[in-house]
């Protein structure tokens, strides 16, 4: 992805790349855009995992710092739109840590409506940040966020 769009990369060029035969990559992912998921999964979401961070904060100042390291990687990945997308897999990732941000008191019933609106909200910051070419410091950006909240 750092020199061909993903719409240009065929799983052929993937297995090629990786000395590996369709069977095998089928075996693992369902498609290109899976194998993009499981690379956040496995290099972020599973290795920083919300249950080890008891605060949404935190997570989010992780989760920030993270992307920022590896921007140019999901810079790209954000552009993926459509089904079994990178932006649909971060919005699933993100909903626990939404949710526990906007519930009050610890409630643990949130309206779908509201949690739609802060997911909708947060990804959007999310991909235009990562849109940005001089995008600002995580720390910059997670503050941002965070003062929507004050």
């Amino acid at each position: 992805m750092e020199h061909t769009p993903i719409e240009k990369i065929s799983v052929f060029d993937i297995c090629d790349a990786c000395e590996m035969n369709r069977k095998s990559f089928y075996y693992h992912f369902r498609d290109k855009y899976d194998l993009v998921n499981w690379i956040c999964d496995v290099e972020f979401f599973r290795a920083a995992g919300f249950d080890a961070v008891s605060d949404p904060w935190e997570y989010l100042r992780k989760l920030c710092g993270y992307l920022y390291e590896n921007r140019s990687f999901y810079s790209r990945a954000f552009k993926i739109k459509g089904q079994n997308s990178f932006c649909e897999h971060f919005r699933e990732m993100l909903t626990p840590i939404v949710s526990a941000l906007i519930s009050h008191d610890g409630a643990a019933d949130v309206s779908m409506f509201r949690l739609d609106f802060y997911l909708d909200a947060f990804c959007g910051a999310f991909e235009r940040w990562m849109r940005v070419k001089d995008c600002g410091a995580p720390e910059s950006f997670c503050d941002d966020l965070a003062s929507c909240f004050n």
